[in-house]
């Protein structure tokens, strides 16, 4: 905790000076004579049990005028604080295996709610832009500060499935093409896509206020980029690729006559019913966290899923800072004068 006006933590010294105060009131009082002798009924008038009852108000006063002390110096706390030049672009595989089921309800399900977890968590200032991809990749949402609008096409990222396949190059590569025009030394809140100065925002060495999450269930199967050299794109213009491998090793999809269409994949018993293995490929994935700065995640499940979208959007778009908390000790300070006075009350001696 640090202070904005540390100088006026000077006022804590009247804490002492009340203490010794009211030691030299108690050493006065001590020195007059008792002069209602009668012990005995003066015994049955104030109670000398539990003594240190009188005690307790008088401390909790002073803590309550510690309290407004400190808040006199408008005490500040470190912690992640809304970056306004923040921008998160979410990258979603939507290709045919994302209706395997081994990911309650279904891949493309549970991806979905991550998409509207991470929006829940998410600073509202944050620009968010949404990107489905399968054999090749669309923008499904232009980064804006309009959450709800993201929402809805994160509704429809089912309906960009297109010619099937998987082509993660070219998704993280449309990625950092949408990134770089989303930000700029002219960057506004409308959320709105503007001209991308690379020289004037990005001094070298230095990190990209971008960020991108990409999710994908499956090995790449077309593209005109591999992987590895769509991430180095994102390397090269300095912005993390969070990467999430959703499903499990054993996952499968059902295709055919009353499953998912099996044109996609092709059918090995020409076109009847089956099944074909569509495991992830964290390797990759992996991989390309490690070369752009990012994290990887493993989610072989909805839970890991959820928890992993919560953890970026609480994280991503902000940045380390302070927010001041005087509110909060005057606050502290106000219950504990409250306290203080209801236990003076309830707890002093009162004659019969």
């Amino acid at each position: 905790m640090s202070f904005q006006q540390p100088l006026f933590l000077l006022a804590l010294l009247v804490v002492p000076l009340v203490i010794v105060l009211y030691l030299v009131m108690q050493r006065r009082r001590a020195k007059y004579a008792v002069k209602f002798t009668n012990m005995d009924v003066l015994a049955s008038i104030v109670s000398t049990r539990r003594s240190w009852r009188r005690y307790v108000a008088p401390v909790i006063f002073l803590l309550a005028l510690s309290a407004l002390c400190v808040a006199l110096a408008r005490p500040q706390q470190s912690k992640l604080v809304a970056s306004q030049e923040a921008t998160v672009i979410l990258v979603v595989d939507v290709s045919g295996s994302m209706h395997a089921t081994d990911v309650k309800p279904t891949r493309l399900g549970a991806a979905q709610k991550a998409v509207r977890i991470f929006l829940d968590h998410a600073p509202k200032n944050l620009r968010v832009g949404l990107i489905a991809f399968s054999g090749d990749a669309n923008i499904a949402a232009p980064p804006t500060t309009d959450h709800n609008l993201v929402r809805q096409a994160d509704a429809t990222i089912g309906d960009f499935t297109g010619n099937g396949g998987t082509a993660i190059g070219d998704a993280l590569a449309l990625a950092v093409q949408v990134a770089q025009a989303a930000v700029g030394p002219t960057g506004g809140s409308s959320g709105q896509t503007i001209a991308y100065h690379p020289v004037a925002y990005h001094p070298k060495g230095s990190q990209s206020p971008v960020s991108i999450v990409f999710l994908s269930d499956g090995h790449q199967t077309r593209g005109a980029l591999q992987p590895l050299e769509g991430a180095a794109q994102a390397k090269a213009a300095r912005i993390p690729v969070f990467t999430v491998a959703l499903g499990t090793p054993n996952g499968t999809l059902t295709f055919g006559n009353n499953g998912f269409g099996g044109g996609q994949f092709g059918s090995p018993n020409g076109g009847f019913g089956g099944t074909i293995p569509v495991p992830p490929d964290p390797a990759t994935l992996r991989a390309i966290a490690n070369l752009t700065g990012g994290k990887f995640t493993d989610a072989q499940n909805a839970k890991t899923l959820n928890d992993a979208y919560t953890n970026l959007g609480s994280r991503l778009g902000r940045k380390p800072g302070k927010t001041e908390i005087t509110n909060e000790w005057v606050l502290l300070a106000a219950a504990l004068l409250l306290g203080a006075g209801l236990l003076s009350a309830f707890w002093s001696p009162r004659l019969p």
